[in-house]
């Protein structure tokens, strides 16, 4: 058989049919995980608009925006909104002000236990955090901070470890140093040097992780639920009162919308700061 005849012979179409099936399979399960995330977010939407929907209707009967209304009425979500985003900030602020010196000092000093440190942050985030939260509420019940404002903070300060250490210890390492040194050299002080060279390499990851850890907190609900409870309730803990104590509905798919789409905005933000590497990166520490 010449070189020519075996050129020239038809491929075999038992791998394409195979790779065939395999896409058809792929398509499937794609489509069905599709639906299995995207199902419940649509039933959210559909209830939210929804004024009377009963069973066996695929969707509503009559839409409007009569409970948005009434939602924003109750008293317990006109108490708990300011609530909600008070304390979300001024739990990033604490953990900006505590763990960016924190980042900094781990990017940029070699000292013993540097890397068994990095990875207990991690760990507060390796186990069930439910399991944590009981035990650190056992603690603060002790000490008198459970239904408190303050052990509300420090409880929802826990979630932040993480994305406010790594994320910021890895902006530091990646900065060029060599602009910094040849910044001193020319006669600029270490303020000025960090300001105008070091500032703005590191902000798109500062920023990225000031976000997230927002809108982590503020979406938290099982710390502030076995902390704050009954005196401090936070939209996320009122979300759950709603499911539990089966009441209207629509509130609760209203709330849901209402808090998805700043969320969302607030995500896309931080994907546009964060460079892909800039989590991996930390790992390398």
């Amino acid at each position: 058989m010449s070189a020519l005849d075996v050129a020239e012979r038809p491929a075999p179409l038992v791998s394409t049919r195979a790779f065939g099936r395999f896409d058809v399979v792929g398509a499937a399960l794609v489509a069905a995980l599709a639906l299995f995330i995207i199902g419940p977010m649509i039933s959210v939407a559909l209830w939210a608009f929804a004024e009377r929907w009963r069973y066996p209707s695929l969707i509503p009967t009559q839409w409007g925006l009569k409970y948005w209304e009434e939602t924003f009425r109750r008293a317990d979500i006109v108490e708990a909104l300011p609530l909600s985003i008070g304390l979300a900030l001024a739990v990033t602020l604490i953990s900006a002000v505590i763990c960016l010196p924190a980042a900094y000092a781990f990017a940029r000093l070699k000292f013993p236990g540097r890397q068994g440190l990095l990875l207990s942050f991690l760990l507060t985030n390796a186990f069930p955090r439910f399991g944590l939260f009981v035990s650190i509420a056992v603690v603060f019940f002790r000490l008198n901070l459970v239904g408190t404002l303050p052990g509300v903070i420090l409880i929802q300060l826990v979630n932040t470890l993480l994305v406010m250490i790594w994320i910021p210890t890895s902006a530091f390492q990646n900065v060029d140093r060599a602009l910094e040194e040849a910044a001193l050299d020319v006669g600029a002080s270490r303020l000025r040097a960090f300001v105008q060279i070091t500032l703005p390499q590191v902000f798109p990851a500062l920023a990225a992780a000031l976000l997230l850890t927002f809108v982590s907190t503020f979406y938290e609900a099982q710390g502030a639920l076995l902390i704050g409870v009954p005196n401090i309730r936070t939209l996320p803990v009122l979300m759950y009162s709603y499911i539990n104590n089966q009441i209207v509905v629509q509130y609760g798919a209203v709330l849901s919308l209402a808090l998805w789409l700043p969320s969302l905005v607030l995500l896309i933000f931080a994907q546009r700061f964060l460079r892909g590497n800039t989590v991996s990166a930390g790992f390398g520490v």
